[in-house]
């Protein structure tokens, strides 16, 4: 089995605020994206890694994040599109002919584990289609011009994470539908979803959270802090 994965990074990080993309700040030593790429080269499982950032951080990312935290396993750094649909398509449009599997995982996701990234590897190669999420806790409610018109019953929700994961033929099938109806999805499992298959949970981490704000990028020290104990 080969397996590749597509990690895309090209976000602008409007809503941290500052102007360093989110996926470059620093998270204790190392930058967000290097805590990310770092998890997914030590997982045996990976052969290949495809990071997909702003076109004019290409050769940042080359010399300042693969090369001198030592990713070898990340063999190509790729332009990014203009929504994240766009970048992951783009890291599929190059991963290497002999891929199996392909695990696509957000940049600024630097907690996951090496057990959910094998975990959610073997639930594909057995049943094709997988994504990372955990259980809602809260009550969740649909509002429309702020009044509440729905109360959801969350004994079937769940917030949903990366990685997600993908037999190859399915998740290029699914791009492609996508792609000549002019639809775009929130993440890759809506296209493979609205493609016609089936798709797996796994559970993930509380700890796996998305670094997108200045709340989250405090959240996450204290997280890295606590690991590090």
């Amino acid at each position: 089995m080969f397996v590749s994965a597509i990690i895309p990074a090209a976000g602008s990080g409007i809503r941290m605020g500052g102007k360093i993309e989110k996926q470059f700040l620093e998270l204790a030593d190392k930058p967000i994206i290097a805590h990310t790429l770092l998890k997914f080269q030590k997982t045996d499982l990976i052969n290949n890694i495809y990071l997909v950032v702003p076109p004019e951080k290409v050769e940042y990312c080359k010399t300042e994040i693969v090369k001198k935290y030592k990713i070898s396993k990340a063999v190509e750094v790729i332009e990014g599109g203009k929504e994240r649909q766009d970048s992951v398509y783009n890291g599929l449009s190059r991963v290497n002919p002999k891929t199996d599997i392909i695990v696509v995982h957000d940049g600024v996701r630097p907690f996951i584990t090496e057990e959910i990234i094998k975990e959610s590897i073997a639930e594909a190669d057995k049943h094709g289609a997988v994504i990372v999420a955990i259980p809602e806790k809260d009550t969740v409610k649909e509002v429309s011009k702020g009044l509440i018109i729905n109360t959801l019953n969350r004994k079937f929700l769940w917030r949903i994470q990366t990685p997600q994961v993908f037999k190859r033929n399915i998740i290029e099938k699914a791009f492609k539908k996508a792609i000549d109806e002019g639809y775009y999805g929130t993440d890759e499992s809506s296209l493979v979803e609205r493609a016609g298959y089936p798709v797996r949970v796994v559970k993930g981490s509380d700890f796996n959270i998305k670094i997108t704000t200045p709340e989250e990028l405090i959240l996450g020290d204290a997280i890295l802090t606590y690991l590090e104990k």
